[in-house]
């Protein structure tokens, strides 16, 4: 398969057929001794062939090379093939060679977690945005028509629209040798599928349809006699080593960070998946190492761009390759065919080459399977898989990965900033707490709410966490001051100089009774606990110390429900920057203005170390109010509740 993809895939990368064979050599030779992967077959890819196509195809277009014909006075043009290739084999061999040297450097760095941004959804949805565009790209070749080939924004639209101006140009026995290559391709195809447990080795349908097309079109003449179109030339032998040209790093330095990225990541993901099939492990660092290596060393010998193939990689597995002997292998064969028998090629259809790579596609386009089964599962991950498609397929793969990448980071923050909070219940009898709006076993604490919200706390959702707090428990310290200081003022406002009798509540053995006194003030003062200060009010008598005078009112003792401790459920939070650890510390000041104390519980060792490096704690908050579970706190809240109490009932 190394052969006839070779071939095929460098009319994507827009250079001649032979530097897809180089690009299936030297990579492969390399990647034996420096890949940790025994199971992916590195080479030519669609995906990355088409972007690198696009890039050259955009610095170097057909437009830039038409000179006047031969025997005219120069109204008649005709376009100079062979300038128009050398200059673009000069632009893709510096773009592999930029390639090669970011992925070498960040293999360096240990950056091989970059890969993880580029989330499976993301991947899927830009690589059926590929298959698009190479699909549309070989429309041409399909049908033997001339157009023009574009790149950038809505490229693929311009190639369709080209395409159908020039239909009735189609060249008929073009179009059914095409046709025929593809029926036989599929038919092989689900012959390999249907009965691979029975097949020893899958049949090689590409190599049988490369062989028998170009013997059929030498023997017929069809270049000659029917304008088929064909590979051409193929010279014969390797090529020395030379230096790329670095005048032109400049013009490919954007597009080379993102041919990169996309090839490890192909490449990673394969690799990971054939390693936990077969119970070993690769390394992301390594892979991209070894990546680097391949790009930059083979680009000295004029190749173009690589990662791993996934349809050669399953045929390589499954006819029981085990180590990367078998890439080897097959690297040797293709270095027979440039060296000794490339010239028999020459006559091979280019209509065939357009016939493997849309075959080859098939899997790509079964991904448009991925929409109903995320539509059932997450909806974000659908709309990513959507906009990495829409994106890349108007916008161009460039753009497109741009965009589909920043808006997987949007909806990170979006989740971050939309999420589900709660208040825990007990489960009685155990230290177990869950959502009491979800389980109805749980039941609440007298006086104390838990508060859980599945989130970090940071600058973008600090005030998120704060709002969510006071309307899950329902106590917002700002509206009970407010509440507080009407009161004071309608009381005073009340009073007058005379003596005023007030009501006073009567805790007694026999139960709670009223009692009217006589011109002594009623001051019901609180402490830091929750607890109202009963030690002056000792069984309904009143205190002289107060002088002021109270109105005739009822002063009535804090109900028994009422929230006299919160406690922030720490356990999901992962981590917190300056400005959560500033939001949480105003929050606890906060409640303590109206006597109610906040705990936290569940924080990790590492959150704690954060914390403690922010300056959290101090004289307001301090390390006391920490707990390493959530009914460690209760149990805590709860003795507190009762010492005070107790003391007054004495």
């Amino acid at each position: 398969m190394e052969l006839p993809q070779g071939l095929a895939y460098a009319m994507l990368a827009a250079v001649p057929p032979v530097f897809g064979l180089y690009s299936s050599f030297y990579p492969v030779l390399l990647y034996t001794f420096f890949g940790t992967s025994r199971h992916i077959s590195i080479g030519t890819f669609a995906v990355i062939s088409l972007m690198m196509g696009g890039v050259v195809v955009r610095e170097a277009p057909d437009s830039m090379f038409y000179v006047p014909a031969n025997g005219t006075n120069g109204t008649e043009t005709r376009l100079d093939e062979e300038a128009r290739n050398t200059s673009r084999v000069q632009l893709i061999i510096a773009l592999t060679t930029l390639v090669g040297l970011i992925q070498l450097l960040l293999g360096v760095l240990r950056f091989g977690f970059v890969a993880i941004y580029l989330t499976e959804p993301l991947v899927r949805g830009f690589t059926t945005a590929a298959a698009v565009h190479v699909c549309v790209s070989q429309l041409k070749y399909l049908l033997g028509i001339k157009t023009d080939r574009y790149s950038g924004p809505l490229s693929v639209v311009r190639s369709v629209v080209a395409v159908l101006r020039n239909i009735r140009s189609t060249n008929l026995a073009t179009l059914l040798v095409g046709l025929l290559c593809m029926v036989f391709l599929f038919v092989v195809k689900e012959l390999n599928e249907r009965f691979k447990k029975r097949l020893p080795v899958p049949i090689p349908g590409e190599i049988i349809v490369v062989i028998v097309s170009t013997g059929i079109s030498y023997g017929m003449s069809l270049f000659q006699n029917y304008q088929v179109a064909v590979v051409g030339s193929i010279p014969s032998g390797l090529l020395p080593p030379a230096l790329p040209d670095h005048t032109l790093f400049s013009r490919v330095a954007m597009d080379s960070v993102a041919i990169a990225i996309v090839g490890f990541s192909m490449g990673i993901s394969l690799a990971k998946i054939f390693a936990l099939k077969h119970g070993y492990s690769v390394d992301g660092n390594q892979e991209l190492i070894a990546l680097g290596l391949c790009n930059f060393i083979s680009s000295f010998f004029q190749t173009f761009a690589i990662t791993c193939s996934m349809s050669r990689s399953l045929v390589q597995e499954s006819t029981g390759g085990k180590t990367q002997i078998a890439g080897l292998l097959a690297s040797l064969v293709v270095l027979l065919v440039v060296v000794a028998i490339g010239f028999m090629f020459e006559p091979l259809p280019q209509t065939v080459l357009a016939a493997i790579i849309m075959v080859n596609l098939q899997g790509m386009f079964k991904q448009f399977r991925d929409i109903p089964a995320l539509w059932k599962t997450s909806r974000i991950e659908l709309a990513i898989w959507i906009v990495a498609f829409v994106s890349s397929a108007l916008l161009g793969l460039d753009y497109g990965l741009m965009v589909s990448v920043s808006f997987a980071i949007l909806t990170v923050i979006y989740r971050t900033q939309s999420p589900k909070s709660m208040i825990l219940g007990q489960v009685p009898g155990t230290g177990l707490y869950y959502d009491v709006d979800k389980y109805e076993e749980c039941v609440e604490n007298s006086g104390i709410k838990i508060f859980h919200m599945n989130s970090a706390i940071y600058f973008a959702n600090s005030e998120l966490y704060v709002s969510a707090l006071m309307q899950k428990t329902g106590v917002d310290p700002t509206a009970l001051l407010q509440a507080r200081k009407s009161r004071e003022k309608r009381r005073r406002k009340n009073c007058g100089k005379e003596e005023r009798r007030s009501t006073v509540v009567k805790l007694g053995a026999d139960g709670v009774s009223h009692e009217v006194v006589d011109g002594s003030a009623v001051r019901l003062s609180v402490q830091c606990s929750p607890a109202v200060r009963l030690a002056e009010h000792v069984n309904g008598q009143v205190s002289d110390s107060e002088t002021e005078w109270a109105c005739e009112e009822t002063h009535f003792l804090e109900p028994e429900g009422a929230v006299h401790s919160i406690i922030l459920d720490f356990t999901p939070v992962s981590f917190i920057d300056s400005v959560g650890a500033k939001a949480i510390k105003s929050v606890v000041k906060e409640y303590a203005t109206v006597d109610v104390c906040v705990f936290i519980a569940g924080c990790s060792r590492t959150l704690l170390s954060q914390l403690k490096s922010l300056q959290f704690f101090g004289q307001v908050v301090t390390s006391d109010l920490v707990f390493p579970t959530i009914h460690d706190a209760v149990l805590h809240c709860q003795s507190r509740r009762s010492r005070p109490n107790a003391a007054a009932i004495q």
